[in-house]
């Protein structure tokens, strides 16, 4: 896509984003980058997304070095065993989505004597193929994460299940947010809801969302190439 494209789609978005959500939050909006050239991303930053997204380690380490200044963000699974290649480079990890993951950004970050900030990620739809907490465990997770030295809690990250049934997601998408209030009214770091994408974004923020992740809406359909 042509860097022009890609600055009218970013600015698009950011006109339909500035009222910000019914809570009177402002939403911030992450481009994610997955399978884009560091040129499409640079001409995303340019046009003033507040954040960029990789889904894998091994994409963010072949493109970082190249990328215009901007805060960079995780969004994908992660690996135990990646974790070292990222922390204290990554400004917010948002799919923090298990106990074993939690510990061992913590035990990267404390031994760098850096603070890893992360959001707990949440299975809303109790679906099988996703990863992260359900939500019934969600609140003991995140009083549990926000204890453990090395890692700061910001907030939550939910994936709402692919499905046209509205009141369904309207539904799940207002849970996120009661947790979400639940959990800034105890902890004052708290601050980011982050759900949403390209096909349920608008939705997601009529429910309270206040941070985006979005690449086709930015970027067009990805080219998966054979």
């Amino acid at each position: 896509m042509q860097k022009e494209t890609i600055q009218v789609n970013v600015n698009n978005l950011k006109a339909a984003l500035s009222a910000g959500n019914p809570f009177g939050e402002k939403i911030l909006l992450v481009a994610a980058t997955k399978m884009q050239t560091a040129e499409a991303i640079n001409a995303a930053i340019e046009a003033g997304v507040d954040a960029v997204a990789e889904n894998k380690v091994q994409e963010f380490r072949d493109k970082t070095d190249r990328l215009l200044a901007c805060p960079q963000h995780f969004i994908g699974h992660l690996q135990t065993n990646k974790v070292k290649y990222l922390v204290g480079k990554i400004a917010l990890f948002h799919s923090c989505d298990r106990d074993d993951l939690a510990a061992e950004l913590a035990k990267q970050s404390l031994k760098r004597g850096v603070v890893s900030n992360v959001l707990v990620q949440v299975n809303a739809g109790e679906e099988e193929s996703k990863g992260g907490y359900l939500p019934a465990e969600a609140k003991e997770a995140f009083l549990r994460l926000s204890q453990t030295d090395g890692l700061c809690v910001q907030g939550f990250m939910a994936m709402l299940p692919d499905t046209d049934d509205t009141a369904y997601l309207q539904r799940l998408a207002g849970q996120m947010r009661e947790l979400f209030d639940w959990a800034k009214a105890l902890d004052p770091r708290v601050k980011y809801l982050s759900m949403g994408m390209s096909g349920d974004w608008e939705l997601c923020v009529c429910a309270g969302s206040n941070m985006i992740r979005v690449g086709s809406t930015i970027f067009g359909a990805r080219n998966y190439g054979g």
